[in-house]
């Protein structure tokens, strides 16, 4: 009975150690030890003061949590850069006096990733979400950082996804 109990928990040990590129956050293996994210500069015609920094800190606090990556300031085994190029508001929907009812904020970033250690999975690509609001509310203070974190919360999980976890 004693062996029997030793032979399923020998069999299990090495079942489970050959699935290491398995995790939680769905990276699978990744070789990179390191990774930086370059300040993303805002160069969008209508400039909200701060996002840049906003998102930049957002990048990084996913890949931090997400990851066993090391951030570092120069020479990451994994780099993330580009800029904002769009932000913009627009009506979405209009009442029957051809008033707006519902505005939507919608942000577009450019990013380029690059790999030091398997170069065919640098790309670069343009991410964007909208965050849709009532037309009667300013976008100012707490509405505007509820907005700018959902935005910014689903495009980080996007560049996550494209660059780490391949989805």
């Amino acid at each position: 009975m004693k062996n029997s109990y030793l032979i399923i928990a020998l069999t299990l040990l090495f079942a489970l150690s050959g699935c290491s590129v398995y995790n939680f956050t769905g990276t699978g293996k990744i070789d990179a030890k390191t990774f930086q994210v370059n300040f993303f500069q805002n160069n969008a015609e209508l400039i909200e003061p701060g996002i840049d920094r906003t998102f930049t800190l957002a990048l990084q606090d996913l890949i931090q949590n997400q990851t066993n990556l090391n951030l570092v300031k120069t020479a990451g085994d994994l780099t993330y850069e580009g800029e904002i190029v769009s932000y913009r508001v627009s009506p979405m929907t209009a009442t029957a006096d051809q008033q707006a009812s519902q505005n939507r904020l919608n942000i577009r970033i450019n990013v380029r990733f690059s790999n030091q250690k398997k170069e065919t999975d640098d790309f670069e690509r343009t991410f964007e979400f909208y965050y849709d609001y009532p037309a009667a509310q300013q976008l100012t203070g707490a509405p505007l950082d509820a907005a700018l974190k959902e935005i910014f919360d689903r495009i980080t999980q996007d560049i996550f996804n494209e660059s780490l976890a391949k989805w």
